[in-house]
């Protein structure tokens, strides 16, 4: 349970989400994923790192990163470069085996989690803008098909991130990340990609005070390019927080551009029991 510290605000939300308490600190889980061991943790775990953070989820199981670029790379563990103390570079990873703990850091970009009901494999993904533009999650969702999952079968959550309401971006940046899910033969400029975006059902993109700037919802970006891949709504969860307007829970670089992050963890499972 959460210490009567949080606030109301903070505890107002969706059932799909619960808080957790891990000596007495905070980190929330998504009952999409409650087959897993995993948690989006809070900025009071802070300065901690995974290979200390995963005795949170799992004790004594294998941790594995990379070094986040903002692009739309996804590997396996097998994939990364062990010969040396470098991270290797991406922006996901998606386990081989089970008892594998994936992690991925987050300030104000968007932390995915995802894993398979059948086979119980897991998958953790850093969406930034950048990496939305480039459908990192369509790509991660690729894996799992080549690895032998099926559509079906995935759930999918993503954790707090700057919401869509504060998120001003240029023009430009919403049309980079807009044309993932607008057909280039329906809008090619940038002024009619915006217009298409306006024009969709529940639109990412909302109106600023600036001519030249709008403000963004990259996770709703992120839900729609899995809804084109003709996943339902029913398997995608998205956290109903913001990094940047809730200061006494997470970092977040536009609000104070340091360089701090929270981490988002999950570990993989032999196959579980289909009881969904």
């Amino acid at each position: 349970m959460v210490s009567s510290s949080f606030s109301s605000t903070t505890r107002a939300f969706t059932s799909d989400w619960q808080w957790q308490d891990w000596q007495g600190l905070p980190y929330l889980t998504c009952n999409l994923l409650a087959d897993w061991q995993h948690g989006f943790l809070t900025q009071q775990f802070y300065p901690r790192i995974p290979e200390e953070l995963v005795k949170v989820l799992q004790p004594e199981v294998p941790v594995y990163r990379v070094k986040q670029i903002h692009g739309n790379r996804v590997l396996t563990p097998t994939e990364l470069n062990t010969a040396t103390k470098h991270l290797s570079d991406g922006d996901g990873i998606i386990t081989d085996d089970k008892q594998q703990a994936v992690w991925v850091a987050s300030a104000d970009c968007n932390p995915v989690l995802i894993g398979d009901i059948e086979t119980g494999r897991v998958a953790a993904i850093h969406a930034g803008w950048r990496g939305t533009a480039q459908k990192i999650v369509p790509n991660a969702i690729a894996r799992f098909l080549e690895l032998g999952s099926i559509k079906d079968n995935l759930r999918i959550a993503m954790g707090p991130a700057i919401s869509g309401e504060v998120y001003q971006v240029s023009k430009q940046v919403a049309a980079e990340v807009g044309a993932s899910i607008i057909s280039s033969e329906k809008a090619s400029s940038t002024e009619e990609i915006l217009l298409a975006l306006q024009e969709l059902p529940d639109s990412p993109l909302l109106e600023d005070s600036q001519p030249d700037r709008v403000r963004l919802d990259v996770r709703r970006v992120n839900s729609m390019q899995i809804r084109q891949l003709g996943l339902s709504s029913e398997q995608i969860a998205i956290a109903p927080f913001c990094t940047y307007q809730q200061p006494d829970y997470f970092f977040s670089y536009r609000r104070s551009k340091e360089k701090k992050v929270q981490w988002s963890g999950i570990v993989s499972i032999d196959a579980p029991p289909l009881s969904h």
